[in-house]
């Protein structure tokens, strides 16, 4: 590290190599990793190292950059009591609906996926991984989280537009959206309010389906009904 260089430059840039390959959908060379960072390949070289020496990071046959076995056992320290009840919820979700299900939970003016489920014999199902973000402003688990904040919490740069969504979204206990996040996937939301946790929201995303949003909706508040149960009481 540069003289004068502060210690906390080198872990903010370690910690942002790991947020872009969360975010990456496919694996990364240094070089794309150093242009992301806006950083020589040698510095990127060099904390990719110590990611490495910490199973952070791995490298798959061609030599790209890919998290970690590591990351996966740390995500699963994360909010661990609410990820073992959510996770037989999500996954009898995925495999009735035939639709991707995941748990999304604030994350300073993100959502943040914490888990997802894949259903298990669809032909075709859209991908939400773990640690994949976006703002809470848009899609419907971020409007399904925001019906549990007052207005003062939301990001400053909110529409009237957004607004009226989730005024709706809140009279009518669960939120859509539609190519908001990915082009041509929907999402039905809804939201799940836990003592002592993180306003959260249990979701899922379909690129096509013959069930109406209100009878997903029904489903997804069935399940958040039996985690708020087991987690509270």
């Amino acid at each position: 590290m540069p003289e004068g260089t502060p210690a906390s430059q080198t872990l903010s840039r370690g910690i942002r190599i790991l947020e872009v390959l969360a975010d990456a959908r496919t694996p990364l060379t240094i070089d794309e990793i150093a242009l992301r960072l806006d950083v020589h390949r040698s510095i990127a070289y060099r904390l990719l190292r110590t990611l490495e020496d910490h199973r952070l990071v791995g490298r798959d046959g061609s030599g790209a950059v890919t998290l970690g076995p590591r990351m996966a056992a740390l995500a699963a320290g994360v909010a661990h009591d609410l990820q073992a009840e959510a996770l037989p919820e999500l996954t009898a979700i995925a495999n009735e609906l035939g639709m991707t299900c995941f748990l999304g939970v604030l994350d300073g003016d993100d959502c943040i996926t914490l888990a997802s489920i894949e259903p298990r014999h669809a032909i075709a199902s859209v991908a939400q991984r773990p640690g994949a973000r976006h703002s809470v402003t848009v899609g419907a688990p971020g409007k399904a989280i925001l019906t549990q904040l007052a207005h003062s919490q939301w990001p400053g740069d909110t529409s009237v537009a957004l607004r009226a969504d989730v005024d709706e979204a809140r009279a009518r206990g669960y939120a859509t959206s539609h190519d908001e996040v990915i082009p041509t996937v929907q999402s039905v939301a809804v939201p799940l309010a836990l003592r002592g946790q993180r306003p959260a929201a249990i979701a899922v995303v379909h690129v096509a389906t013959d069930l109406e949003d209100a009878e997903i909706a029904a489903r997804l508040q069935q399940s958040a009904s039996a985690i708020r149960e087991a987690l509270d009481g």
